[in-house]
């Protein structure tokens, strides 16, 4: 579905990405996992269009995307959840959910989705007239999730959802991608929390300043002795 092939991304003089490969098929749960700073932040913006790349070529379902606009991008399939969730603070939460259908004229999937929204995530339909920024973090996330899905993606970025919550609650959003996942949708999935992160995807990469130096089936990552020194505790 999604393929970059030795992407290189610099801002000014830094080297942010170096020559970066990775591949996502449809219908899996892919994750990148690695330090601060490491660049993954970097990858998912370059994907959306909204870092341009220097070097390399991003393809999604054949189509190049490498020189192509945030919302050509997100017309074609892709949505994104930002780190720290973005939500817009002054609007309600039912303004957020329809800013993320921008783009869409079918009020009857538009309804249909909300709908799907409200299933996943009860607590919005509960707070739907009030201010985003008024909502808890963990509301803030279901909200940045639900926006995402309301451009009817197939294939949704995911920024470190897991950012800042409680446990139970990183336990709740990592419930629902597997359901949105299940639902359809196809995941690449940045997350700090490496244990539940490769509990969740099928595959994953590891990227250390700026390069992939890991990659393969999650459960071969887990018992890689690299991988458990520098990320999960041992």
């Amino acid at each position: 579905m999604l393929s970059l092939e030795a992407i290189d991304v610099y801002y000014g003089k830094i080297h942010a990405l170096k020559g970066v490969s990775l591949s996502v098929d449809e219908g899996e749960i892919v994750t990148l996992i690695g330090a601060n700073g490491a660049g993954k932040t970097t990858l998912l913006r370059t994907i959306s269009g909204l870092v341009r790349p220097k070097n390399g070529t991003i393809r999604f379902r054949g189509e190049d995307l490498t020189r192509r606009r945030p919302e050509d991008i997100v017309a074609l399939g892709i949505s994104h959840v930002p780190e720290g969730r973005r939500v817009f603070a002054n609007l309600t939460v039912k303004e957020n959910l329809e800013m993320g259908a921008y783009l869409r004229r079918d009020r009857a999937g538009i309804q249909a989705d909300l709908e799907r929204v409200f299933a996943l995530f009860p607590r919005l339909k509960e707070r739907l007239r009030q201010p985003a920024g008024t909502l808890s973090g963990g509301e803030q996330q279901m909200l940045a999730i639900g926006r995402a899905l309301m451009a009817r993606p197939k294939l949704l970025l995911m920024d470190e959802p897991s950012m800042g919550l409680a446990p139970v609650l990183v336990q709740t959003i990592f419930g629902i991608i597997r359901e949105i996942n299940a639902q359809g949708t196809t995941i690449l999935l940045i997350e700090q929390n490496a244990h539940m992160a490769l509990g969740v995807a099928r595959r994953a990469y590891v990227i250390e300043t700026g390069r992939i130096v890991l990659e393969g089936p999650s459960e071969a990552l887990r018992q890689s002795e690299k991988v458990r020194a520098a990320y999960l505790g041992g």
